[in-house]
């Protein structure tokens, strides 16, 4: 049957997102789910399923109109939370979770979104997509609830390495700026150093050579640089992307789940301590349910892989179709600004500026006088 001219527009107007449907703690069936809501809500976005197409197919065509919106490519291994990624490195090439990232290298899609084993898909996505040219170490970046008007605040790197030296700060810096540009629209961002505090003369002597790299960088690659900030800050107002090393960010961010479960229990708990308190808990359940969705986690679901010939979002292990969606939702809004280009083009000029500064010029290129959104 020949496609319609308006399907034939559709077609070319959508963009792909490549999924690797297995891997994650709730199986296929979640996943098939998450990119079914993205779908209802969303007419501009198509897949490329990679899984086994024996235990995919019915799960698609379940979900009315999905079919016609996924191709699925049949790949019958699974990387499992407990493999090692050196064990995957070798032996993955038949995996879900390989041939989601082949997408991407391809030119097939623009962005793959996975829920297995975080370590794994770093190992993977190093490999099948490369490290940017200037890039040391590539970093996981995640949307923080915040208390600044764009209600979110970047933090990097959050696992990707545990290590970081004063350069490797630096790159999440510039990395950190261009995706708060695409994903929070942030023309000059404030960039803002993780530290036991605020003191220029606190912290690591990394810290304190990263401080003064990022502030010699700060006019000439577009954003403000607030200095040393503190675990406080981390959901606050004071800046608009905090940089950290992988292991700091990564404790912060399960602290932070953590406390969010913890504070859900203990207000369920509260309301139905005494008649009274359930009676008040059903007159301010609109109030109650606007707070469970301003911290829950599956709905700023998806951690983003920066420094790659690509972009990767991990999705949390444990997502259900709500935070599958979500994830969906991030790498469809990565891809449609035309991300990775922009971060490409930014980690550029930086190792221009860097080389130029290295060589006392004082002509190098400004990435201030590149586009905003870069």
């Amino acid at each position: 049957m020949t496609a319609s001219p308006e399907h034939r527009q559709a077609d070319r107007r959508r963009i792909t997102i490549s999924v690797d449907a297995m891997g994650g703690d709730a199986g296929p069936a979640a996943v098939v789910a998450g990119i079914a809501y993205s779908a209802q809500k969303n007419p501009d976005i198509a897949f490329i399923l990679h899984g086994p197409e024996a235990e995919l197919r019915p799960l698609v065509e379940k979900k009315r109109g999905l079919a016609e919106r996924v191709r699925i490519v049949n790949a019958t291994d699974v990387v499992t939370m407990e493999d090692k990624p050196s064990h995957v490195m070798r032996n993955g090439k038949g995996t879900s979770m390989w041939s989601a990232l082949e997408s991407v290298r391809e030119g097939e899609a623009p962005v793959a979104v996975s829920c297995g084993n975080t370590g794994a898909l770093m190992a993977l996505s190093m490999i099948r997509l490369r490290r940017l040219p200037g890039v040391n170490r590539p970093a996981i970046a995640i949307l923080w609830p915040s208390s600044n008007p764009q209600g979110f605040n970047v933090m990097l790197d959050v696992g990707a390495d545990i290590r970081a030296d004063a350069q490797d700060l630096l790159q999440y810096a510039l990395m950190g700026a261009s995706y708060a540009r695409n994903g929070l629209a942030l023309n000059r961002p404030r960039i803002g150093l993780l530290n036991v505090g605020t003191e220029e003369h606190k912290g690591r002597p990394e810290l304190k050579e990263a401080h003064e790299l990022i502030k010699s960088f700060a006019d000439k690659a577009n954003f403000d640089f607030v200095g040393f900030v503190e675990g406080g800050d981390i959901p606050g107002d004071v800046c608009d992307v905090i940089v950290t090393d992988g292991f700091t960010g990564n404790v912060a961010l399960k602290t932070g789940e953590g406390t969010a479960s913890l504070i859900g229990t203990l207000l369920r708990e509260a309301f139905r301590y005494t008649p009274l308190s359930r009676l008040a808990s059903l007159l301010a359940l609109t109030s109650l349910k606007r707070l469970q969705k301003r911290i829950d986690p599956r709905r700023v679901n998806g951690g983003v892989f920066l420094g790659l010939n690509g972009t990767v979002v991990k999705s949390h292990g444990g997502a259900d179709a709500t935070g599958v969606s979500a994830a969906i939702k991030l790498a469809f809004q990565l891809a449609q600004s035309g991300f990775s280009e922009k971060l490409a083009a930014r980690v550029a000029s930086a190792a221009a500026l860097a080389q130029d500064s290295e060589a006392q010029t004082g002509d190098g290129d400004n990435p201030g006088s590149q586009k905003q959104d870069e």
